[in-house]
């Protein structure tokens, strides 16, 4: 079979792989995580309608020791016996600019169970007065739990919105603070 060649002459670039999408319960409601090979691309707290339909259960894949990692990590995580993730992620199926690369792989940078806020985040990523572009990203964030939104707060009162909801932002700010050796 040849490549088909478009007027230019150079190959048609190759289209991108299809996605697998794995849908499993947890703590926090359904996941639907995303992969392109072993990167994860995207996770979707609790979908619904026409994107809950895009992803298959955990028991229609065929034993995976991978996807058994993946999804063992996220448990313990959110069981609070895991403080990093450690897992692959591509933000290219995202479609995201640089700036909110930025802003997402600073957000990155927050430790557990420790919180900074939306205009940290931007004098970090090089723009001091774009908190509210920050607030953006991180309400659209492709990859939550992955890249840990859910810590960063806004400057005055209240936990800000999270793309899961503000009840599961709570409750993963006291998972993380909670789970944490007693100080002494």
């Amino acid at each position: 079979m040849s490549a088909e060649i478009p007027a230019t002459g150079a190959p048609s670039p190759a289209p991108p792989p299809e996605p697998v999408r794995v849908m499993v319960p947890s703590r926090i409601g359904n996941l639907g995580v995303e992969f392109v090979h072993t990167a994860i691309t995207r996770v979707v707290i609790a979908p619904t309608g026409k994107e809950k339909k895009l992803f298959y259960p955990l028991s229609d894949y065929e034993d995976s020791d991978f996807l058994d990692e993946v999804f063992g990590r996220i448990s313990e995580y959110l069981a609070g016996a895991r403080r990093a993730l450690e897992l692959e992620y591509d933000f290219g199926p995202s479609g995201l600019d640089g700036f909110a690369r930025r802003i997402l792989k600073e957000t990155a940078r927050t430790p557990y169970a420790r919180t900074r806020t939306y205009k940290e985040i931007a004098e970090s990523s090089g723009r001091p007065d774009a908190y509210r572009q920050v607030m953006a990203v991180l309400e659209k964030n492709p990859l939550p739990l992955i890249i840990p939104c859910h810590r960063i707060l806004p400057s005055k009162q209240g936990v800000g919105k999270y793309v899961g909801g503000a009840a599961r932002k709570r409750w993963l700010l006291k998972l993380e603070r909670e789970s944490l050796p007693p100080v002494g």
